[in-house]
């Protein structure tokens, strides 16, 4: 089924993440190393942003992502890989280069171990992290997930950051994914951020031919605030080429979400959503997606009450094409409607992605 446009929603599973199975093996460990994988982009993107009709502001920017994964032998690979960028106009990256993964895996048709900078999404993990990440596929149906997370950064096409400790000693994470019931996937977890806060959640999510369906309730242990929670549900479906979605989000009345996004989320559909995991948040939003002549065209709107007085809406049109293979282009327009006590905010902002992937 197709879900919420105008996120990133396809998350990458660390089972399928870490899988050996998708690189060849190697008889010796020379030819491993000589015989491996490279992968890079080169990505340029342009973002203007216009507030209440007076501040405009502009940012254009060029990056490259490049890395290398060897061939396995004996169970065992390894890969790196950075990004680097240059901004043309508006304020620096935190970083001009980073090198986003540096890590060793050894993998076999049960299990999987990866040690090093990696790419993770989970639930509420996101980015790049300096982790220990285990995978076990041994139970049928079922893949879980267990991992210790140090420090995180982001690098995209609009911004290279630094790494950074998540807390003083880390946190931890268990992710089960169960799929032995048809059309229905379970997927409980719990996340411990070590002197922060521990928080648990259980996603269901139905699809088949018709009708697509999501459920999903998160809720956190605080060690300096006070407890948040989260539920979602969306249902979604597609007749043809067109696609329709429509969900509804309700956090915590005190807190909101506290601090269970703090690492990373996937449930906010919108590009910017500020205010969609603030305290005492309704948020109702619906989508529709439509694909013609190779042009993946997608319109989400919707509106989010909070912290008792508020208002926000939020309206994102896109549209992606691929030229080529390798070549595409993305477009998205965005205007962000916010009332306060401090006077109305007006934003709308534009951007353009070109990218060149090998």
């Amino acid at each position: 089924m197709t879900t919420t446009i105008g996120k990133k929603i396809s998350l990458i599973t660390c089972g399928l993440l870490l899988s050996t199975n998708m690189v060849l093996s190697a008889d010796t460990f020379d030819t491993a190393v000589k015989n491996g994988t490279v992968a890079g982009d080169l990505t340029l993107y342009s973002k203007y942003t216009d507030t209440n009709g007076a501040d405009t502001e502009g940012f254009t920017a060029g990056t490259i992502g490049l890395s290398y994964e060897t061939n396995t032998y004996m169970g065992l690979s390894a890969k790196a890989g950075f990004r680097a960028g240059h901004v043309f106009d508006g304020d620096d990256f935190d970083n001009d280069a980073l090198m986003t993964e540096a890590y060793f895996k050894y993998g076999n048709e049960n299990f999987a171990l990866m040690i090093g900078r990696q790419e993770i999404d989970l639930e509420w993990l996101g980015d790049y992290n300096e982790a220990i990440v285990g995978v076990l596929t041994a139970i049928p149906d079922t893949t879980v997930v267990a991992g210790y997370v140090n420090r995180q950064a982001a690098a995209d096409e609009d911004e290279i950051g630094n790494f950074s400790e998540i807390t003083t000693d880390g946190a931890y994470v268990l992710d089960v994914k169960y799929s032995g019931i048809k059309n229905l996937e379970l997927n409980p977890y719990f996340y411990s951020a070590v002197d922060v806060a521990d928080f648990y959640g259980l996603k269901a999510t139905y699809s088949s031919d018709l009708i697509g369906a999501i459920g999903h309730y998160a809720a956190s242990n605080e060690d300096l605030i006070e407890d948040g929670s989260i539920a979602h549900v969306e249902l979604s479906t597609t007749f043809s080429s067109v696609s329709f979605s429509a969900g509804y989000i309700k956090t915590d009345k005190d807190v909101g979400v506290g601090s269970i996004s703090a690492y990373g989320d996937n449930i906010s559909p919108f590009d910017e959503g500020t205010n969609t995991y603030s305290s005492d948040a309704k948020t109702f939003y619906a989508s529709v997606g439509y694909s013609i002549a190779g042009i993946n065209l997608g319109v989400l709107y919707g509106e989010t009450d909070f912290a008792s007085d508020f208002e926000e809406t939020e309206l994102n049109i896109t549209a992606d094409y691929s030229f080529t293979d390798s070549l595409s282009a993305s477009l998205l327009y965005s205007d962000l409607d916010l009332d306060e006590k401090n006077g109305d905010v007006d934003q709308d902002y534009g951007s353009i992605t070109i990218t060149y992937s090998f």
